[in-house]
Order: C-alpha cells, then sequence, then structure tokens
C-alpha cells in the first residue's frame, strides 16, 4: 500500500517511520510512505502557506493554491483514498482502519494547521478522519495514528495473523467552513456574506453552518438547546 502524506513538517514523521513494526513494514515494503510538503509548491518569495480568514476571526488558514498543487502533483493509484485529518471527521476506529486497510491502494493523508484549510480544497477530499473530540496542534499525530493503524492490519507486518484477530468541542458544535484568499479559485467561489463586511449576517450564516454540519455529520453532539436554535426539536410541538 502507497501512503501519501501532505504536511508542513515531514521531519515529524522521520523517527516513527524508521521504528518499531512500521519500520520492519516499510523496510519488507509491506507499505511504502511518500511525503510531500505544500510550501515547496508557494509561488511567493516568502513561501507563505497561510493567510487571514475571509470575514475575520482569529488565527489563519492554509491557503488553497498549495494544497491544491502538492495533492495535483501525487500519482494516482486505482483505490485511491484522500483522507484530511480533521476533528470534524468521523472518528478513527477499528472499523475504518479495517477498511482502508482492505479496499484501498493508495491512502493521502492531508495534514492541516492553524484554523485548518481552506474549504475548497475540501472538493479534493474524499473522506475526513477525527483522531477524537479534541484539537491538536497539527494533523500529524493523527496522521501517524491512522498510517499506523492500517499498516499493522496489512499482511506481514504483524507475526502472527491470529493476534490480529484476537485483539479487542467549546459549545459541543462543529466549526463552520473557512475561506481565505483568492475570492475565487478555480471557479470556487467564497460566500457572499464572507464579503460583505456585516459582521451580524457573517456570525449568523457561520452559527448556522455549525448547526448544519453538526447535525449531518455528528447528531449525537447535538442538545436539547441546539435543536431547538435550529428549530428541529422533534420533541416540541
Amino acid at each position: 500500500m502507497r501512503f501519501d502524506i501532505v504536511t508542513l513538517f515531514p521531519d515529524f514523521f522521520s523517527s516513527p517511520l524508521s521504528s518499531g513494526l512500521l519500520g520492519k513494514a516499510l523496510a519488507k515494503e509491506i507499505a511504502s510512505v511518500h511525503l510531500t510538503n505544500p510550501r515547496n509548491f508557494t509561488i511567493d518569495k516568502h513561501r507563505r502557506v497561510d493567510d487571514e480568514p475571509y470575514g475575520g476571526g482569529v488565527g489563519m488558514v492554509m491557503k488553497p493554491e498549495p494544497l491544491f498543487a502538492a495533492i495535483e502533483s501525487l500519482p494516482i493509484l486505482d483505490r485511491r483514498e484522500v483522507i484530511y485529518l480533521s476533528p470534524q471527521g468521523r472518528r478513527m476506529d477499528r472499523d475504518l482502519l479495517w477498511k482502508l486497510a482492505t479496499n484501498f491502494d493508495q491512502l493521502v493523508l492531508l495534514c492541516g494547521h492553524y484554523e485548518g484549510i481552506d474549504e475548497r480544497v475540501m472538493n479534493l477530499v474524499t473522506q475526513e478522519v477525527s483522531l477524537g473530540d479534541f484539537v491538536l496542534t497539527g494533523g500529524e499525530i493523527p496522521a501517524l495514528a491512522l498510517l499506523n493503524g492500517v499498516v499493522r492490519l496489512l499482511p506481514g507486518t504483524v507475526g502472527k495473523s491470529e493476534s490480529l484477530a484476537a485483539e479487542s468541542f467549546e459549545d459541543g458544535l462543529l466549526d463552520y467552513p473557512h475561506y481565505t484568499r483568492p475570492a475565487e479559485f478555480r471557479g470556487y467561489k467564497v460566500p457572499e456574506v464572507l464579503l460583505s463586511g456585516n459582521h451580524a449576517e457573517i456570525a449568523r450564516w457561520r452559527r448556522q453552518q455549525q448547526l448544519q454540519r453538526t447535525r449531518d455529520r455528528r447528531p449525537d453532539l447535538l442538545t436539547d438547546a441546539n435543536l431547538e436554535e435550529e428549530g428541529t426539536n422533534p420533541s416540541k410541538g
């Protein structure tokens, strides 16, 4: 299996990729790992990969251009999955790892930073995966966890295959979409409300996006108060 990790910190993986069962599996070519730094695909002299978010707010957002270029530079195998490591994704579990290990030949792992990635990059992503309901400094740690979890399931990694069979958020809502410059990229446009300068409307739009995303992706996180705010609480007549 081929792993392509898109990361601003490729050195983070140096020791883990040469250690333990993972290092042995790579040495035996059970899997291969390739590291791609989006900073190498920037076109400005400062090699900038982040910018201020449209609509205001704290933090920075990873720009679409270097991420698109980095991902599009990779080879494409027939059975390929592009995974964004994000607190908003499906929680990593045994079933997911087995599915990835048995149904794909290539996993592209996108590691985010700052406040996240420009939402338009999600057009290249086929799945979001989360390590849990908490925030880390970047996507490298969950990417390494996923890589390790999948590789150990591949035939030949664990000495005795029988051992595998014997193994056993602030307001509770998901985040809203983030966008940064440019306002239009490859036909994908930033929502007009974020360009309006109307902070009340921006706040209202972001809250609606949070509620909608949480309802669609993690309904178990919704409380009665949030459902009433959204106007969809079935317990109220």
